[in-house]
């Protein structure tokens, strides 16, 4: 996940007035050893290049104290033959259909990729954004203004999943699952999620007034990226399994309020190609355009904060659209039935 700096200032040791970042990025990436490379070497002093700056337009603060603020927890018990209930604000949901052992074998096999030898990860380390899995340390390692103190594995889950022989093998035991499925445990849970998310898209859906199956027939379900780890997220919708570390915080009202983990809860989280507006559509370039619900959900800017109490280990599972070779790109647009009359008049009938 991330870790942002508090607003103290930079030690001494990386105020060097000849710095060369982008060799010293490439010397990290050349290792594929990762930020647990870096806490397996000893190194006691941080490199300069994970150092963040104060961003002008967000707290200081650590955290915010104040009880009040708190995050929603839904119960889904019951969703599908209680139309109140269905009504309901989705934030940290509970009863969801997916079965604990399930999330354990999956934060399990998160914990022990990461926990296995550098010479057994090395050979999946890449940047190859083709690749149905992968390993690296920040995949916008040579864009960010300054790096994130995370390793992640990725899985493209769907429309189509990887092959037995391009995922990695786990030595010792899962609780229920053979060591070498690793791709039995990341289907599984991908099916529940994938299960979860549609009820989640459908709730959506009827919030904004649409069928419930709008959003569905709009492809934001097909695609699914699993991110073993992880500011606002891309694509639809995000589910995050988490472990009870901590650390996890989301931006309300100007304060960085804690989402604290709850054993065998989801965090739900809206993304960016929910929320923006028809002019950020309008002005958006590139191969996925936003599907847009014109403010009516709000993606969150969050992070994740260090803890001194050992790795934090996650799951992100990304509904998106994911491109691969041999697929179209599709054009996502507003919502014709979130916009006003003025604006289907002057715009045309976006989709």
């Amino acid at each position: 996940m991330v870790v942002t700096g508090t607003g103290s200032e930079a030690p001494a040791e990386v105020k060097q007035q000849a710095y060369d970042r982008n060799s010293e990025l490439r010397a990290f990436d050349d290792t594929k050893a990762g930020v647990k490379g870096i806490v397996d070497a000893g190194v006691a002093i941080l490199p300069r290049f994970f150092v963040h700056q104060n961003k002008p337009n967000l707290p200081k603060e650590s955290s915010c104290r104040d009880p009040k603020f708190t995050v929603p927890v839904i119960d889904l018990r019951g969703i599908d033959c209680n139309a109140s209930r269905r009504r309901e604000v989705v934030d940290e949901v509970v009863n969801h259909g997916i079965p604990l052992l399930v999330m354990e074998d999956m934060m399990d096999g998160v914990r022990r990729f990461h926990e296995q030898d550098t010479l057994v990860k090395k050979q999946f380390y890449s940047r190859d954004l083709t690749r149905k899995f992968a390993y690296n340390s920040n995949f916008d390692l040579y864009q960010s203004p300054a790096a994130h103190w995370r390793d992640t594995i990725f899985a493209v889950m769907a429309p189509h999943p990887p092959d037995p022989q391009e995922l990695p093998t786990f030595a010792g035991t899962v609780k229920r699952i053979r060591p070498d499925s690793v791709l039995e445990i990341m289907t599984e849970y991908s099916k529940h999620v994938m299960d979860l998310g549609i009820t989640v898209l459908e709730l959506l859906s009827e919030a904004l007034g649409l069928h419930p199956d709008h959003l569905r027939r709009m492809g934001c379900g097909e695609g699914l990226l699993l991110a073993g780890h992880n500011h606002t997220d891309s694509g639809f919708l995000t589910l995050l399994l988490q472990d009870q570390t901590g650390g996890l915080q989301v931006l309300h009202e100007n304060r960085w309020i804690d989402v604290r983990p709850m054993a065998g809860a989801l965090v739900v989280n809206i993304a960016d190609l929910l929320q923006a507006k028809y002019r950020a559509w309008k002005n958006y370039r590139g191969n996925q355009l936003a599907l847009i619900t014109n403010d009516k959900f709000k993606s969150a800017i969050h992070r994740v904060l260090v803890k001194n109490t050992g790795p934090r280990a996650s799951m992100a599972c990304f509904f998106r659209t994911h491109f691969q070779e041999g697929m179209t790109p599709k054009l996502y647009g507003p919502i014709k039935e979130l916009l006003s009359e003025e604006t289907l008049r002057s715009t045309g009938k976006p989709r």
